[in-house]
């Protein structure tokens, strides 16, 4: 599904125009990734969470130059479900 797809799901379900229910759909995006990026997570009830995953540092190598290089520590974005939604889609 897309963005677009979405948009006019969300706009059959609440009886808004589509070019609205675009608009909160991308406000919806814009406020998770804000707050993902000041590192809070995000926690919807029923839903699920969007979280910040710390990833070490590691030494990885270059195969075609045959080096070793050092990727530094990151945060990755990630989603992880409640139990009721994982119960639904299984």
């Amino acid at each position: 599904m897309t963005k677009q797809e979405l948009a006019k799901k969300v706009a059959a379900m609440t009886g808004v125009d589509q070019a609205t229910a675009l608009v909160c759909v991308e406000g919806v995006m814009a406020a998770i990734k804000d707050s993902l990026i000041q590192e809070e997570p995000v926690y919807l009830r029923g839903f699920g969470s969007f979280i910040l995953k710390r990833r070490a540092e590691k030494t990885a190598r270059n195969i075609s130059k045959n080096t070793t290089i050092t990727i530094p520590a990151h945060n990755i974005p990630a989603f992880k479900p409640c139990k009721d939604f994982l119960t639904q889609v299984k």
